[in-house]
């Protein structure tokens, strides 16, 4: 049977994380400011939350229907069958996003939502669930515009980019969707020389040695699904099989990083150790503005300080035009990707993006800006620009 799903993501990421689902066997597939739509059955919905690299979470579209006050979503909402779904002993969590809701409090909305699950078990069970903001064991998402109700329910539980692979972080960490997605932009595949010289505790590079290795990014978690009435664990273990038997051996990639502190290569390797993913990556202290490049072409992409929560505006100011420098004379023939939040490092850096990609981290608004990297010149191929305008969406 064919359900609808809804894949959020961080907003930028649209486009690539359609083309990862479709890979993935889904279907009806509709991007959307920040994230995508899809049909699939319940192995497409195993399969997404096992495999997508760039979903934040792999939502169960449930119902969806107009609206004119509360009343008319709880009575919606009380009459699904939650209890075909999920046992009244775990614990649930409602989240809420809008655009445009003409309601005057998004907080009752919730609590309606919430009320009428509540009452639907009561009303069947004789009890309910309990209500847990931290670590619930069921999230509900409801979603409302002018005119629609949206609800669905959590297939993922933790979100997507909790991998379970991170031990330590840095100041300033990229999520890992957000990281994959990164790559995803860049056109990288394994093989293809990929450095990043600013690698901080190391997420593009762990995402990176996971692509390589042919890493599903969830088989070391668990996910809401598994504890859905309707929950097929032969399949499911059949999948994580499959899965399994499709890695390749853990050994050298053509993936390299550098950082200016050890502090920052400590967290790296900690991390890379967790995964089992050390051989994968060669790794060594350096200044960015020392090194030389380690392939005659390749990939470098790099979420460099840009003073937002790290860094100091006048060290970036002085800083960023010798990056500059330092990419056009030492990695002509690469193609370079440089993730800011500042539009100075635009301005000063002295070279010419190709691309100018919009892209979210977390709340923080940036630019992914490639570069490519011409000997003897800055001339570059024009590609369309991806700006985009965006809206509020679920996370």
């Amino acid at each position: 049977m064919t359900e609808r799903f809804f894949a959020p993501c961080p907003r930028g990421l649209e486009t690539v994380l359609a083309a990862e689902l479709e890979c993935l066997d889904a279907t009806s597939i509709q991007a959307s400011p920040g994230g995508v739509a899809f049909h699939g059955n319940w192995q497409t919905c195993y399969r997404a939350n096992l495999e997508s690299r760039i979903a934040s979470r792999i939502l169960w579209q449930i119902a969806k229907d107009q609206y004119r006050s509360e009343a008319d979503i709880y009575d919606l909402t009380h009459s699904l069958p939650w209890q075909d779904w999920f046992e009244p002993r775990l614990s649930i969590k409602v989240n809420l996003a809008a655009i445009k809701c003409p309601l005057r409090s998004l907080d009752f909305v919730t609590l309606r939502i919430k009320d009428a699950v509540c009452d639907k078990f009561r009303a069947i069970h004789g009890k309910r669930p309990d209500i847990d903001t931290v670590a619930p064991d069921m999230r509900i998402h409801g979603f409302l515009n002018a005119q629609e109700f949206t609800l669905y329910l959590d297939t993922s539980g933790e979100a997507l980019f909790k991998r379970g692979l991170r031990q330590t972080q840095g100041e300033a960490p990229l999520r890992e969707n957000l990281a994959a997605g990164i790559l995803a932009l860049t056109g990288w595949q394994p093989g293809t020389p990929l450095l990043d010289p600013m690698c901080g505790s190391g997420t593009l590079l762990l995402e990176a040695a996971q692509i390589a290795c042919r890493i599903a990014p969830g088989s070391g978690r668990q996910f809401a699904f598994e504890q859905l009435k309707l929950f097929d664990a032969r399949s499911w273990k059949k999948l994580k099989q499959t899965a399994t038997e499709r890695q390749h051996e853990r050994t050298f990639q053509s993936i390299y990083g550098s950082d200016l502190y050890g502090s920052a290569l400590a967290h790296t390797r900690n991390n890379l150790a967790a995964a089992g993913l050390v051989k994968c990556v060669t790794l060594k202290q350096a200044n960015v503005l020392e090194i030389s490049a380690p392939a005659e072409t390749g990939i470098l992409v790099s979420n460099p300080p840009y003073g937002v929560r790290i860094g100091d505006h006048q060290m970036l100011a002085e800083f960023y035009p010798r990056l500059g420098d330092v990419l056009k004379q030492r990695f002509s023939g690469w193609r370079a990707f440089l993730l800011t939040a500042d539009p100075l490092l635009a301005k000063s850096i002295r070279l010419t993006p190709s691309r100018r990609t919009p892209l979210f981290n977390g709340a923080l608004e940036c630019r992914l800006l490639e570069y490519r990297l011409v000997a003897g010149s800055m001339r570059r191929e024009k590609q369309p620009s991806s700006e985009s305008s965006t809206n509020q969406s679920i996370t």
